[in-house]
């Protein structure tokens, strides 16, 4: 089984790469094999709306046309069992990085078609996928959930599409070595490290089990 994950942040060895590496960790222990793609490393576009993936009798299978670097990435998570995508939240949603990439990966394996059989769009998809979606912030839990609707839709049109999606959130992160430095205070560095401290061990043990569950639910 391969397990592709995909680092939505600018940021390497910090908060949303840290949890992606438990979660390819808790993969790999269960026999998994794993690559992790930082998307901030790549450059590509969003959807462009050319349809190449919509036309009678394409070629595509199921992975966007448009050539650039994100297209080998595609090409490999569409013979993976499994992907999961994190991103920090930025005024209430995924980085553009992250949403442009879950646009490319999308839209190609839907057809403008209804099957019969399901009543839902027809598919191209290899092979189900399942799949997990990593969200990290600087808000709170209460603050979360007033932007819930539309990360929790982005995870729906995850699992719709490929097969399966859980999420993770982990809540008022850590975001800088010495608050001081910057122009952030409204936020409580005391609690800020308590926090990071007591709660983000969990969230990386939770991010270890994903990881793991993916490859045993396969």
């Amino acid at each position: 089984m391969k397990v592709v994950l995909i680092n939505g942040s600018p940021r390497k060895n910090w908060n949303t790469h840290k949890l992606l590496m438990e979660a390819e960790r808790g993969a790999k222990e269960a026999g998994a094999t794993t690559e992790i793609i930082h998307l901030f490393d790549l450059k590509y576009t969003d959807c462009i709306s050319c349809f190449a993936c919509k036309l009678r009798g394409n070629k595509t299978e199921g992975v966007c046309a448009v050539r650039d670097d994100l297209k080998p990435v595609l090409e490999r998570i569409a013979e993976a069992d499994g992907v999961i995508i994190g991103s920090p939240v930025y005024y209430g949603n995924l980085t553009g990085q992250a949403l442009s990439f879950i646009n490319r990966l999308l839209f190609p394996v839907m057809h403008y078609e209804i099957d019969p059989r399901t009543g839902r769009p027809e598919s191209v998809l290899k092979k189900e996928k399942k799949c997990g979606l990593i969200v990290t912030m600087n808000a709170t839990e209460g603050y979360y959930s007033g932007h819930g609707n539309a990360l929790e839709s982005i995870a729906g049109s995850i699992g719709m599409v490929l097969g399966s999606c859980e999420t993770l959130y982990s809540c008022d992160t850590y975001q800088f070595t010495d608050y001081s430095k910057y122009y952030a205070s409204m936020w409580d560095e005391r609690h800020k490290a308590e926090h990071r401290e007591k709660q983000f061990p969990i969230d990386l043990n939770n991010a270890y089990r994903m990881g793991k569950r993916l490859y045993e639910n396969a």
